[in-house]
């Protein structure tokens, strides 16, 4: 730990400092290059959205978090996880703000999307809300506009 921790709690003198501290460089500059694969196998950095961007994980509650707009889960049947463990996804409206929590996508699009798709139509109409987002590509756009 003095090797490759202390170093950095250069500056560190309250709670706060500490809990603001990122372990995860110092951590990587003592690991292998092996080691440090595994680790971003079993605990990527970032979840990838079936359209490509890359939504930084939390780690920091109880289980593995992201949130990202609930139109770039369409077409997702599997619940993503890191490792065995599923994240905990906050599902945000075109507006960024927070819709639903589920650690069960496939239970989401099944039980609550049809309750959240009505909201989310009436408040949203120029954005696809489908019947089965099962089916759905995922999309960050509103709907083309008519001509």
């Amino acid at each position: 730990i003095d090797n490759w921790l202390q170093p950095n709690l250069t500056g560190i003198k309250t709670a706060g400092d500490l809990k603001s501290l990122n372990l995860l460089e110092p951590l990587r500059s003592i690991l292998t290059w092996d080691q440090m694969q595994r680790l971003d196998r079993e605990a990527p950095a970032h979840f990838t959205t079936p359209l490509g961007n890359n939504i930084p994980i939390d780690y920091s509650g109880e289980a593995p978090e992201i949130s990202l707009r609930l139109q770039e889960m369409f077409g997702v049947t599997t619940h993503p996880t890191v490792g065995h463990t599923p994240l905990r996804i906050t599902l945000l409206s075109p507006a960024r703000r927070p819709v639903q929590t589920t650690m069960d996508i496939p239970g989401f699009w099944a039980s609550s999307y049809a309750d959240v798709r009505k909201d989310m139509r009436a408040r949203y109409p120029k954005h696809p809300w489908p019947e089965d987002p099962t089916k759905a590509d995922p999309t960050l756009r509103a709907k083309p506009r008519r001509k």
